[in-house]
């Protein structure tokens, strides 16, 4: 039998529930010559400040059993660069582009929201407030209920694209965070970014990263994200993206069972660039084995109670 694996994320309309996860799919133009990137849900674009950013000095990138430790420190080509020379190419490939907005300041993320409104093409804003290996900005907005509502609102008064807090899983009651974005006008959430965590070179004594300090991704941080997933789509009513360690469509199956409506893949793409095709092809796969016509009717079917 066909089987529908469109997915609603609350205004949008997905092809499929897989999306890029910010920061490990670059600006999606990088990936156009392995993957088809309008079959994809949504590419969601590494995070833009208002201008452009350095980031950390190597190195920036630590293997971990199980993971990666990243302190890129949002390293970027900033809006108005992106919008010149990126958007164009998304755009004649036929993306759903959703952009990861950035910012030290509450004026910065509605700067930066306010130049995407304006750009064809875009179909969504995620608000990064959540990067853990960055000092100002970011994650002193996402680890504050009142700073998660400050950036949310202010940027929901100055567009009409659909927005998207990317919420830490640094804190004690993310769910808290998930309502407090949905009280404030978001669209949707997506959760978790990385866990702040730390390798040390044993020899010489002395951190791995530049940065002391990064951010653990990879398969050793995805039952700790399904939890939290399933703790958010019982709270809040607008949909959940359930990001953290998919390698198999296993994995994907997981989030969606515990209530994510869609779901963001990231490590992966470095390990296997082609993970999409397989992705898709298990999921069908198993719709077609449970009789099951739309990849929407499993979300939040957990059997135990609903995630809903």
């Amino acid at each position: 039998m066909g089987v529908d694996l469109s997915v609603q994320l609350g205004p949008l309309r997905l092809k499929t529930p897989l999306m890029s996860a910010s920061g490990c799919f670059g600006y999606g133009v990088e990936y156009a010559g392995v993957v088809d990137l309008a079959s994809l849900g949504a590419v969601v674009v590494k995070g833009l400040f208002l201008n452009e950013r350095d980031g950390h000095p190597p190195p920036r990138i630590v293997e971990t059993p199980s993971g990666m430790l990243n302190a890129i420190g949002l390293q970027g080509i900033g809006v108005h660069r992106f919008v010149r020379e990126k958007m164009p190419e998304l755009r004649q490939l036929g993306a759903t582009v959703i952009v990861n907005v950035c910012g030290t300041t509450v004026d910065e993320y509605v700067e930066v929201s306010k130049v995407l409104s304006d750009t064809e093409g875009v179909a969504a804003l995620e608000l990064n407030i959540s990067c853990p290996n960055i000092k100002e900005g970011g994650i002193s907005f996402g680890c504050s209920l009142a700073g998660t509502r400050r950036v949310v609102s202010a940027v929901r008064r100055a567009t009409r694209l659909p927005i998207i807090p990317k919420l830490t899983p640094n804190v004690t009651d993310v769910a808290s965070f998930a309502a407090a974005a949905e009280e404030a006008g978001a669209d949707a959430v997506s959760l978790v970014n990385t866990f702040l965590a730390m390798a040390i070179d044993v020899e010489a004594r002395r951190p791995k990263l530049s940065n002391g300090m990064g951010g653990l991704s990879g398969p050793a941080i995805r039952p700790i994200a399904v939890r939290m997933v399933y703790e958010c789509a019982r709270l809040v009513k607008i949909p959940v993206i359930g990001i953290g360690g998919i390698v198999s469509a296993a994995d994907v199956l997981e989030f969606l069972i515990a209530g994510a409506t869609a779901v963001q893949v990231g490590t992966a793409n470095f390990v296997d660039p082609f993970i999409w095709g397989k992705l898709e092809a298990g999921l069908r796969s198993y719709l077609e084995r449970h009789g099951i016509p739309r990849v929407a009717d499993l979300v939040g079917s957990l059997q135990t109670g609903s995630a809903r």
